[in-house]
């Protein structure tokens, strides 16, 4: 990691984010090896808000690091969202939210792309309260161990990573304390742990997940809706059909729906989603209601892309922390 606040957009899945620029009382904080980074915005910019000084303490901000891998073998990015007042509130632990990108996209998804702004406007009007949103680079993971076993991502979040991130931050530690969400590629890894792993999570979400009933099309290099996805390795070389099958969020909620009751689930799609999610979504919601396991699901107008994700992001949050706060 370096020392300036990155300006790169990243993507969910063959859409690209749009560039938001950021408010210029933020402090982006970014640590390599343990050597603390911080970047200040000038005094200049502070004439474009003239409360800059006021009200940064009542801001929060983003620290970005590396966390070690033995079981990855390689470092892997992440970003942290802190709340006002973790800095200067030593003995207080909060819940925590783990977000997963979109394929495309990386650790600095959330703040290069405005929903941080969302995340805090939500925060001041008193609609969430203070959380940790912890945001890992998954790459074209999928957030699954790969089938040919060398890329472990899985076995890497659930054994290395949610236990280092919440022994160096204050974090909550437990199950009622930590929520999962993500978009696209994210969205069906969210769901995919949550319904594996029941009883880690208090809440689970996803926007415009990657669902499909069978093996999807895109992963065999075939367009779909003149859509192609290409450098995903996670499902094979030639994708195996079992394999997706074994880790698909729908087969885990099938086979675990007892075990879901507990746990506070919403995912939503749009109607002109460009993969055709919007379909395994309905089937999702579909598996569920037969199940009678409760859940939150919506059809919103709208394609694939982060506009969509921004349109509907707050709910997300809302939903998470009504969760995460009870």
């Amino acid at each position: 990691m370096d020392n300036r606040i990155l300006e790169s957009s990243g993507s969910c899945l063959g859409q690209q984010m749009p560039h938001t620029p950021r408010r210029a009382r933020r402090i982006f904080t970014a640590t390599h090896h343990g050597w603390p980074m911080i970047v200040v915005f000038l005094c200049a910019l502070c004439v474009l808000c003239g409360e800059c000084f006021a009200q940064s303490a009542a801001q929060g901000r983003v620290e970005c690091d590396a966390a070690a891998s033995a079981i990855l073998r390689h470092p892997v990015r992440y970003c942290v969202i802190l709340p006002p007042g973790y800095d200067t509130q030593k003995i207080r632990r909060y819940p925590v939210l783990y977000f997963l990108h979109g394929l495309g996209s990386d650790e600095q998804a959330l703040v290069n792309s405005g929903a941080w702004e969302i995340e805090e406007r939500l925060r001041d009007t008193g609609k969430i309260g203070d959380m940790l949103i912890v945001t890992p680079d998954g790459g074209r993971s999928f957030f699954i161990n790969s089938q040919d076993g060398k890329v472990n991502y899985e076995d890497f979040f659930l054994h290395e990573f949610i236990p280092a991130i919440e022994h160096r931050y204050r974090a909550a530690g437990t199950p009622a304390g930590r929520g999962i969400t993500g978009v696209s590629m994210g969205g069906y890894a969210a769901l995919r742990l949550a319904f594996k792993y029941p009883s880690l999570f208090t809440a689970v979400s996803a926007q415009m997940p990657a669902l499909f009933d069978k093996l999807p099309p895109m992963l065999t290099g075939t367009p779909v809706h003149g859509h192609r996805v290409t450098g995903v390795s996670a499902f094979g070389a030639i994708p195996n059909e079992a394999f997706w099958q074994q880790n698909s969020p729908l087969t885990l909620a099938r086979a675990n729906a007892a075990h879901l009751h507990h746990l506070r689930i919403y995912f939503d799609c749009g109607d002109q989603d460009d993969y055709g999610f919007d379909s395994g979504a309905r089937k999702l919601d579909r598996l569920l209601t037969e199940k009678a396991v409760p859940h939150e699901f919506h059809i919103y107008p709208g394609g694939h892309d982060w506009s969509y994700v921004a349109a509907h992001f707050a709910e997300v949050l809302q939903f998470e922390w009504k969760g995460l706060s009870n």
